[in-house]
């Protein structure tokens, strides 16, 4: 909020009740914002906006409340204002990269992931898009093999998070019912949630659903259930309301909590228990059950988890739960993981925006063997599409549903059936190979000779070669959609390493590996005559045009100087200056001259160095390190090599 105070104090004499009203305007938006009411921040955010009265704040909410609706278009506007408006933080551009394409701008999109994979390399997301450049193909190839339609009872709001039940399908809709008065959610201005029932039989496009429920819907929202096989015990999401206790967060956030109904055979009613490892201060949502029943999946935002929301196990017991698990990071992302669902063929789906996909929520697949979980894949076109696709279901014979925001449905959201019509891909074995070429980084001449080690995920070398003639070198065998380094090593240079990541197809994956003359750090010899700025890997020291005083980044390489003198102190040093042959021979002399001077009172004054242990002197042009004398045509690199400063050791 800081620029737009100073906006208001700018103002104030030209219209202040005009401003204070902007000012109280976006403090209501603030609030509202605070509450999860987007709708009006929304309001009060835009109105201000397109006044012209814009801070990077501003902008952040402004856009994050159409990115946290789902208008995703909208929310791209803005993320792309807040771009222009200089803000570079790595979330923001990831959100505006996602936001990008929903509405189908790839290129774009994959311009921004460049810079957040700049911003934010670790960021596992980061990793996936350095992974996934083709994504687009490995959707495509995944696409076409789903048929989908629409079914006869989506409602004009929402309808979503379908689940089986005993030749019934359960869903959870917000459809205003005109028989009863329905709150309104301030979050959308819509009904609060309830979960309903239809008999769909062989006939995907049944009507007439009807609440599930009285005992297990009530004023605020139902959602998200699922069933043992039995039908006796039903798993489900509901807001922090517990035994009529209406419950918020320490910020005044109504949570949502897992719930468990079992069915009683003496009344075939649902009595009611909050699940243990619920928590007032976030939310525990959206269950699904595993295979053998034996573990219940789950979504949550709870602290220590890698992103806005992650996916969890627990073991259950008969006298209660186990402990809570993430699913690790093969699944989760600092993005959103929701919506798991586990098939009777033991394959977790789920919904995610982290994981690269045609934009929003998409649906992704992994194969479950044991507690671990094979490589997450998209499930392509028609599943997925530019906007929200998530709570997906399907059974053994390969029909099922799923819920969509996409353009040309009824609602809000839908209900989609669909029938698998072949056989997704969620598992390949292949090799990738790995080539490149070592340079100089100066002259980008090839260097031969040098050590190439391949490294895997956890550093360790597993190959090594020796660059050819021309620095080209070559491995072998590599595993697709793994993670490696690879790192060049010679004498009289730094050590140049670059990680990269294979791809899931066969193929090559190509880099270029720079390597800068100079030692690595570490145990090297220094006896008299050595060069510290050879020893420590030193950055050239320069000075300005005709100048003799210390700059800003010459002082962080002398630094390394009084380090190292100070670790020695017998240590002596001589510094000498040199520069190139372009000016007078006697000015450059005198110029270099004061140069070292400046240099050894900086070692003095600022390294508390002892002078004893310090002489220097200019060389001018007097000691060029290749062809550029006086008259000669060098290039500007040329002339640097001669325009150095060197300190020899000369007592250790």
């Amino acid at each position: 909020m800081r620029q737009y105070i100073n906006i208001i104090i700018t103002l104030v004499l030209v219209g202040s009740s005009q401003v204070w009203a902007q000012e109280n305007t976006v403090d209501k938006g603030d609030k509202e914002f605070e509450r999860l009411a987007y709708v009006d921040a929304r309001e009060a955010y835009l109105k201000v906006a397109e006044e012209g009265y814009q801070s990077e704040d501003l902008l952040k909410r402004l856009a994050d409340s159409y990115y946290f609706t789902a208008d995703y278009t909208r929310a791209s506007k803005w993320y792309g204002t807040l771009y222009d408006f200089g803000n570079r933080d790595a979330d923001y551009l990831y959100k505006y990269a996602l936001s990008l394409k929903s509405d189908k701008s790839y290129v774009a999109s994959d311009l921004i992931m460049e810079e957040f994979l700049n911003v934010k390399g670790e960021d596992y997301r980061a990793k996936l898009f350095l992974n996934e450049r083709n994504y687009l193909e490995e959707i495509e190839e995944q696409s076409g093999r789903f048929e989908m339609s629409n079914i006869g009872f989506n409602s004009k709001l929402s309808d979503f998070a379908p689940t089986f039940y005993q030749g019934r399908l359960v869903f959870a809709s917000n459809r205003n019912k005109r028989a009863a008065r329905k709150m309104i959610h301030d979050w959308n201005e819509q009904p609060f949630l309830d979960i309903y029932g239809v008999s769909i039989g062989d006939d995907a496009n049944a009507r007439g659903a009807q609440k599930f429920n009285k005992n297990i819907n009530s004023k605020y929202h139902e959602s998200t259930a699922v069933f043992t096989k039995d039908g006796m015990t039903m798993y489900f999401t509901r807001n922090n309301y517990t035994n009529k206790d209406y419950k918020e967060d320490e910020v005044g956030t109504n949570r949502l909590k897992l719930y468990r109904a079992k069915r009683t055979e003496e009344t075939n009613d649902w009595e009611i228990e909050e699940l243990p490892f619920n928590n007032d201060e976030y939310s525990v949502a959206h269950p699904a059950l595993s295979k053998d029943e034996r573990i219940l999946y789950f979504a949550s935002d709870k602290p220590g988890g890698k992103g806005l929301s992650d996916l969890y196990k627990v073991q259950i017991q008969e006298d209660g739960f186990g402990s809570v698990v993430s699913l690790g990071d093969g699944i989760n992302t600092e993005g959103r993981e929701t919506f798991p669902f586990v098939s009777e063929d033991n394959k977790l789906y789920f919904a995610s925006d982290g994981h690269i996909g045609l934009g929003g929520l998409d649906v992704f697949v992994a194969e479950i063997d044991g507690g671990d979980y094979g490589e997450v894949f998209n499930l392509g076109r028609p599943i997925n599409s530019p906007q929200d696709d998530f709570t997906f279901i399907i059974k053994k014979n390969g029909l099922g549903y799923f819920a969509s925001n996409r353009e040309g449905g009824v609602g809000d959201d839908d209900i989609y059936s669909f029938k698998s019509i072949r056989p997704l891909i969620t598992k390949r074995q292949c090799r990738q190979e790995m080539g490149g070429i070592v340079r100089d980084d100066r002259s980008e001449d090839p260097i031969a000779n040098a050590k190439v080690y391949l490294l895997n995920s956890e550093g360790k070398i597993v190959d090594e070669k020796v660059s050819d003639f021309d620095g080209s070198f070559k491995f072998k065998g590599l595993t697709c959609s793994a993670q490696y380094s690879v790192r060049s090593k010679k004498r009289e240079y730094l050590t140049a390493e670059k990680p990269f990541a294979t791809g899931k197809k066969r193929g090559i994956v190509e880099r270029t590996l720079y390597m800068k003359k100079g030692r690595d750090l570490g145990e090297t010899e220094a006896s008299p005559g050595s060069d510290l700025v050879k020893i420590l890997g030193l950055n050239i020291i320069y000075f300005d045009l005709n100048k003799d005083y210390i700059r800003k980044d010459a002082e962080i390489e002398l630094r390394k100087i009084i380090a190292v003198m100070n670790l020695y102190p017998k240590m002596k040093i001589d510094v000498r200056s040199h520069t190139d042959s372009r000016s007078r021979d006697s000015y450059n002399m005198n110029l270099s001259e004061r140069r070292a001077q400046s240099t050894i009172n900086y070692l003095v004054k600022i390294g508390g160095i002892d002078r004893s242990r310090l002489q220097g002197k200019g060389y001018g042009e007097t000691r060029l390190l290749n062809r550029c004398s006086n008259g000669v045509p060098c290039g500007e690199y040329e002339h640097q090599q001669n325009r150095r400063s060197e300190f020899i050791i000369v007592a250790n």
